[in-house]
């Protein structure tokens, strides 16, 4: 799940400019690659998400694959490693249910570098939330922190309404969520693996997940406001469902008309 703060438009426009040339101050800006690209035609085979057969999907080294760019599994001994691309909406993996993780797998090196990846992905993005999926493995994890930095681009009366506190990173495993009580919330929300775009969506107000921790110990989180969003959000990833699955018809907007007004009928933010 994406952070929920805006930079004004000519100064997101000049920092991406920044990174741009972070590198190499006098780059000829007609020579830049066009980077992270894929062909809007590629075709490869459909993703096999049979529980006998992942170890293989896992492994699998097919050209194109949301996996392979990926790369969880290549290279363990390195010493440095690109961090894996977030997939992004469209790709089979985010719109098919993931796998759960068998208890004695969770301490093997590859469990433990997919979350690791997962939550250097998620701090690097920036983001509050992040599933497995979204980097390319149909597993069911799930990683998320908000930080006071992070809540203190949004301001303070959103944050408010939003009920929104700043908590530790946590990760949980196999997470099964129940909701809380009958109130329900209606915020935008936005996703990593839809970049970029906003939509109005209602979520329940209070919620409690169980699951196992990153050392498989049984864990069991109860939260409400924002911190229920995102794992609402996050646990819906595993299910192969997206925000904009859920979102209220006629309110999908691009970040720069965020602040714009809502269409006639549509209903209010804020608790329902």
């Amino acid at each position: 799940m994406e952070s929920i703060f805006r930079l004004p438009s000519w100064l997101l426009s000049l920092s991406t400019t920044r990174r741009a040339f972070t590198k190499n101050p006098h780059h000829n800006t007609s020579k830049l690659p066009l980077c992270n690209l894929r062909h809007p035609f590629l075709k490869r085979p459909p993703l096999d998400f049979t529980v006998g057969k992942i170890p293989l999907l896992l492994q699998s080294t097919r050209e194109a694959s949301s996996l392979v760019s990926a790369g969880w599994f290549q290279g363990l001994t390195q010493k440095k490693m690109d961090l894996p691309d977030i997939v992004k909406a469209g790709d089979p993996v985010l719109h098919e249910p993931a796998l759960d993780i068998a208890s004695e797998e969770i301490g093997s090196e590859k469990i433990q570098k997919i979350i690791e990846d997962m939550i250097q992905v998620m701090r690097k993005a920036p983001g509050v939330g992040l599933a497995a999926p979204q980097i390319g493995i149909p597993l069911k994890i799930i990683v998320l922190e908000d930080t006071e930095t992070y809540i203190n681009y949004a301001p303070k009366e959103e944050t408010n309404a939003q009920q929104r506190e700043p908590f530790d990173l946590l990760v949980i495993i196999n997470p099964k969520l129940t909701k809380k009580g009958n109130k329900s919330a209606l915020f935008f929300e936005g996703c990593l693996s839809v970049d970029g775009f906003r939509a109005l969506v209602e979520r329940y107000l209070e919620v409690e997940v169980i699951g196992l921790g990153r050392d498989g110990c049984p864990i069991k989180v109860n939260a409400i406001g924002w911190k229920a969003r995102i794992l609402q959000h996050e646990c819906d990833h595993l299910d192969g469902t997206i925000y904009v699955d859920k979102m209220v018809p006629r309110t999908f907007r691009t970040v720069e008309n965020l602040d714009l007004p809502l269409p006639s009928g549509c209903p209010k933010l804020g608790v329902q």
